[in-house]
């Protein structure tokens, strides 16, 4: 009979190595979802023993107690007692610990003792640990915490060998009977009581050199200066903006070019009709002119991940901390809007780190504010476009210094709304004292950054695939129905309901130089932000053929004013385009009013932003 699945559960405080052994564990085999009631991402793995016992391990949000001060906790926490709805209770808790830094992480595996649930201390990092001269005395801290203790180099191949035999003696053991349950919320006192307790024990099994490491040190003199580390946190994000052009432009060019190709066999293959012109202009040039986009993002979501395992993101949300504490934001808000520059979506949900409500509520309302992936289709097929591909001062990418421009007015304008949330809404409020625990600089391991992208880049392609491959056909249905009547010299599409539900809401946009055709564009762009290029691909492609289907951009320049293209880059910067980020802040806050404030205010600001950008380019003479 085969044995029943093993279900482990990875504990531990952020910055511990969790998501790099989560990964060396599962590799390929895992699954992202939401925990069931909430919008917590949930990672999910799988792998298999050296005796062949089939394993299902969760990779939980880190935290630093089980005391529920903020949602990530409270997940943390209800999984391990098993009352999280719809879960299954672990059968072994694997509390992984950095080897460079014990403190908390003992601490918080004497708090997870009393919740009964049979355990194990994962030293990560070990490597690190020997190489600075921190020397673990793994048995003598195996006795005195009263649990087994197995070192690992998650980074390294072959470097979790050593749990997965431990897995393997404790699974022959899992019918014992579990411990008692005698876990209650420790108060003040009793934390400090249980971190005098991890001190001791630290005492007793660990030993630092006589020389630390002083690498860190040097650097962070560097990073974590006022001024100098301000210097170099925008030059990385002036580097990754620059990067979003430079790098990307060859694979984005030979997908254009594939797209291109088969765009011209369907059209040479299938006889002129409505099936002709579905699968060449609803399909290829309108899914296709998103997918071109894939390399930017990944460029995006590399620099990220990149800056997360080597460390400097905590660097710099302790820099932010100042700056944003001006604009009444948490220094803890800074790693949840970085995240927003991929998508608005887990930035919104990583404020769960953010104990305060208040905090984390105004932290949720600008993060749709920050340029997210999603805008970046937008931004470059307009860019590309309107602003020359050359060089300014012999060395800055032209076209990559409006996209750092835009980028940096996403961030002012949440800055300055946080500004005004705390001065009308939230007078009285004082944020808390920021406390963060900088991790240990380490090389980026490259198999977690595979894993990362890839994750993130197939997540891409399945929005495209569904939302924006949907969204497709619904435009290409609009602007091809009803057909013209016989006779009719103008274009197709004029006839269209397409058309008819454009040219009605026109005078409403006319003000900010949108014509009927942008209209249409922003209906479907309510799904997610990126469908306004395929709809508009959809949309000219219908109107002017198949020369317009490949040439998007060429058709734009010449359909569109320089102050209509600006105008339509300052509305992306505000635009609450993006239906799913909505249903996000309506669930992480429990509130359909907080959900209509975010769309409300942030149409206001983009009509009002489109508004001045367009009448000003227009006196400036680009009308």
């Amino acid at each position: 009979m085969e044995a029943p699945l093993l279900h482990l559960a990875l504990v531990g405080t952020p910055n511990s190595g969790k998501t790099s052994l989560f990964n060396a564990l599962t590799g390929s085999r895992q699954k992202v979802a939401n925990y069931p009631g909430v919008t917590v991402e949930r990672k999910e793995g799988f792998f298999v023993t050296p005796q062949g016992r089939q394993v299902s391990v969760v990779d939980l949000p880190g935290t630093y107690s089980l005391r529920g001060r903020s949602p990530d906790e409270e997940i943390t926490r209800d999984f391990v007692l098993g009352k999280a709805s719809g879960e299954t209770v672990p059968d072994l808790v694997l509390c992984v610990a950095d080897s460079t830094n014990l403190r908390l992480t003992i601490r918080l595996l004497l708090e997870l003792k009393r919740t009964g649930r049979p355990m194990v201390l994962v030293l990560n990092m070990f490597d690190i640990a020997a190489r600075r001269g921190i020397n673990v005395d793994v048995e003598r801290l195996a006795k005195e915490l009263g649990v087994p203790v197995v070192t690992s180099i998650a980074v390294r191949k072959g470097g979790t060998a050593d749990l997965l035999t431990l897995t393997d003696e404790i699974s022959a053991k899992f019918a014992a009977e579990p411990q008692e349950n005698s876990w209650r919320a420790l108060s003040v006192a009793e934390l400090r009581a249980t971190q005098r307790e991890a001190d001791r024990i630290i005492a007793d099994c660990v030993s630092l050199p006589s020389r630390p490491d002083t690498w860190t040190a040097r650097i962070d003199a560097v990073v974590l200066h006022p001024v100098g580390g301000l210097i170099v946190l925008a030059l990385i994000l002036f580097v990754m903006f620059q990067a979003v052009f430079a790098w990307a432009q060859p694979l984005m060019e030979l997908l254009n070019s594939g797209f291109d190709a088969l765009g011209e066999f369907v059209h040479a293959a299938l006889p002129a009709g409505l099936l002709q012109s579905f699968l060449q202009n609803g399909v290829i040039s309108g899914v296709g002119s998103v997918i071109v986009f894939l390399p930017q993002i990944i460029i995006i979501f590399l620099f990220i991940l990149l800056l997360e395992d080597f460390g400097y993101m905590a660097r710099a949300a302790f820099l932010m901390d100042r700056i944003m504490g001006g604009a009444g934001l948490h220094g803890r808000a800074f790693i949840p809007l970085l995240s927003s520059f991929a998508c608005a979506i887990p930035g919104i949900m990583a404020t769960r780190v953010i104990d305060n409500k208040r905090d984390r509520l105004t932290t949720i309302l600008i993060a749709p504010l920050m340029t997210c992936s999603a805008r970046i289709p937008v931004y470059t097929l307009i860019i590309s476009a309107f602003i020359p591909a050359r060089d300014v001062w012999g060395f800055i990418n032209l076209q990559g210094l409006v996209m750092f421009g835009l980028y940096a007015a996403g961030i002012i304008s949440a800055l300055g709304v946080s500004f005004l949330i705390k001065f009308f809404m939230l007078r009285d409020y004082a944020p808390a004292p920021f406390m963060l625990e900088l991790p240990d600089y380490k090389m980026p391991r490259l198999k977690s950054i595979a894993i990362g992208v890839y994750t993130r880049a197939k997540m891409f392609l399945h929005r495209a695939g569904t939302t924006i491959f949907s969204m497709m056909v619904l435009i290409w249905f609009l602007a091809s129905f009803p057909q013209p009547p016989a006779g009719a010299t103008e274009p197709a599409i004029d006839f269209s309901l397409a058309a008819i539900i454009g040219k009605a809401l026109a005078p409403l946009l006319a003000p900010v130089g949108f014509n009927w055709q942008i209209a249409v564009a922003l209906i479907p762009g309510m799904a997610a932000r990126e469908v306004a290029v395929a709809a508009l691909g959809t949309v000219y492609a219908i109107e002017g053929g198949k020369e317009a289907a490949e040439q998007i951009g060429q058709v734009l320049a010449t359909k569109w004013s320089l102050a209509t293209a600006l105008s339509m880059l300052a509305w992306y910067i505000f635009a609450p385009q993006c239906a799913s980020t909505l249903a996000v802040i309506r669930r992480e806050t429990g509130s359909w009013t907080w959900m209509a404030v975010t769309f409300a205010y942030m149409l206001v600001l983009a009509y009002a932003a489109s508004l001045l950008t367009y009448n000003v380019a227009v006196a400036l003479g680009a009308g």
